[in-house]
């Protein structure tokens, strides 16, 4: 492959990860609308989201959803205005409270809903919401979110949802903020009854009611809204039990029924990868509700227990290797990625989508971390320092607060770069395994923020390493190296920095093994003998230059 190519191919691979609008494009103009969805405002801080039960029926022929969520909530403070999201062309019917319809107020896509004034605190009630319509959608999932209406090989409807980023109120109307999870949840979708759904946590239910079915699915533990999913197709299942760290886990695996033999081998790595992720980052979070691969017509996703997989049963990124090192077309990028998800997004999820770096970036890095587990550490880190290649450093990581906007689509690989480097610093691999399980224990079923992670590894490291997240998260300089050297003299100091970014770096003189500890000023070594050779550990994720 010549170089254009190459590059071209690269450019595609990365848009192909980013939930932006494109690499060069920001929006920065916000509206009303862009802060009544990603702020945490008066009508949804009063009340705490307890249940939801979604019960929806799908008209595939007519790419329809219609049905109601019921939903139960605790009053925080007094307050007696709700707001509950829905995005257009759907539409809201009604909302009713103890049977009685309530005046809802419209704002674009947020719906305030006028309650009884009897909503005292620590009062636990419900509230029912109908609704319907031909909901977004999907043109190009999961990035551009909504439904994806497609049909199998055989004629038969395939469909599924994705709506990270668009938000979970392109199809079902919620509280779509990322701060409140619901903490279990009932989701019952009635299909065609040649069709089967599969959603959320475990199959309580299938119930024929004439030529339908309705699947009834219950999720014990917590869950973000974008996380609920619906996929239904010609499904045929195989499961099989993995003996982990909790205990017996069910592992179940929904696919085409013409894919049955090739799933059978290449979901083998499920199981693999779930050893390897509980080594690394503390036993699975969702032994209670199962976990599942589901085959759909996009890409795949990580919804909460029920991982979809569109990856055509490749290894790589649809056959291809994002770092270029060889070690990609080792495992299938979807199987291991989306899986990763389960710690890192199902789990500890950030509360704030400006803060989704959290997600991303932990989870890009578990892909090094599986490669290590099977291959080796030099392994794992070419893999990881591969993926440098593909880092734009067009914007910071981490977004705009409050408005329902993400960082930088860097937030993959230079997410995962970024820990591999502080891994260096660190200097105990086992204090580093211990740090990552750490944090899924110390933050296991919450809603988290940036500082919150930063703090927990300070603490955990006894190192303040607030210019370190600065200067990785909030800027797109990466450090530079800036060296002379003369004879048995090394001159050295760092440019491209924020002030009081003061990294130390593992280098090798004359094939000698040391560390730098450069900062802004100009700071000389000198060696006994005449200086030959200088290199930079390629582990640590800064450019150098001589002068």
């Amino acid at each position: 492959m010549n170089i254009k190519s190459l590059l071209s191919g690269i450019l595609i691979l990365v848009s192909l990860l980013s939930f932006s609008q494109g690499l060069l494009e920001e929006k920065t103009n916000f509206t009303r609308q862009d802060s009544l969805r990603g702020s945490i405002t008066p009508q949804r801080e009063w009340w705490d989201l307890t249940y939801y039960h979604l019960d929806i029926k799908v008209d595939p022929d007519r790419k329809f959803i219609s049905g109601k969520n019921t939903i139960l909530y605790k009053v925080l403070k007094s307050d007696s205005i709700m707001q509950i999201d829905l995005q257009s062309p759907m539409q809201l019917l009604k909302a009713t409270q103890n049977g009685e319809e309530l005046e809802v107020q419209y704002d674009g896509n947020a719906h305030f809903i006028s309650l009884p004034k009897n909503q005292n605190i620590g009062d636990v009630k419900s509230i029912e919401i109908y609704y319907e319509g031909h909901p977004k959608e999907a043109v190009r999932a999961p990035w551009d979110g909504g439904i994806s209406w497609k049909k199998d090989n055989n004629g038969n409807h395939f469909i599924a949802s994705s709506c990270q980023g668009l938000g979970a109120s392109a199809w079902w109307p919620c509280k779509d903020h990322m701060y409140d999870e619901v903490d279990s949840m009932k989701i019952s979708v009635n299909v065609p009854s040649k069709l089967t759904n599969v959603s959320n946590g475990r199959l309580r239910l299938v119930e024929r009611i004439g030529d339908t079915k309705t699947f009834h699915w219950f999720v014990k533990n917590p869950i973000n809204n974008y996380g609920v999913n619906i996929n239904i197709g010609d499904y045929v299942n195989f499961s099989e039990v993995y003996d982990g760290m909790a205990g017996n886990l069910d592992m179940d695996y929904y696919v085409l029924r013409d894919n049955l033999e090739k799933a059978k081998e290449q979901f083998k790595q499920a199981p693999k990868m779930m050893e390897a992720f509980e080594h690394w980052f503390g036993q699975y979070p969702f032994y209670a509700d199962s976990f599942k691969l589901v085959e759909v017509p996009y890409l795949g996703m990580e919804h909460q227990s029920s991982v979809t997989y569109g990856n055509k049963y490749k290894n790589g990124y649809l056959g291809n290797d994002l770092s270029r090192s060889g070690w990609g077309l080792k495992f299938d990028f979807i199987i291991i990625h989306e899986a990763g998800h389960e710690w890192f997004a199902n789990s500890i999820t950030n509360k704030d989508v400006a803060d989704m770096w959290i997600h991303e970036g932990f989870t890009s890095y578990s892909e090094n971390l599986y490669v290590e587990y099977y291959y080796g550490k030099e392994a794992g880190a070419e893999y990881v320092i591969g993926t440098r290649k593909n880092i734009a450093n067009d914007r910071p990581m981490i977004g705009y607060y409050d408005v329902n906007k993400a960082g930088s689509s860097d937030m993959y690989f230079k997410g995962a770069n970024m820990l591999h480097t502080l891994r260096q610093l660190v200097e105990d691999d086992e204090k580093w395994r211990n740090m990552l399980r750490g944090i899924t224990r110390e933050f296991y079923h919450q809603t988290v923020t940036t500082k919150q992670i930063e703090d927990y590894i300070s603490a955990e490291f006894g190192k303040d390493l607030t210019e370190f997240f600065n200067q990785y998260l909030r800027t797109i300089k990466i450090p530079i190296l800036e060296y002379m050297v003369d004879k048995k003299t090394l001159r050295y100091r760092y440019t491209n920095i924020i002030e009081g970014f003061d990294m130390p770096i593992q280098i090798k003189v004359n094939d000698r093994e040391g560390w730098l500890f450069p900062n802004a000023e100009w700071q000389t070594m000198k060696e006994k003998s005449k200086i030959d050779s200088f290199e930079v550990d390629k582990d640590f994720y800064i450019h150098s230059k001589q002068l």
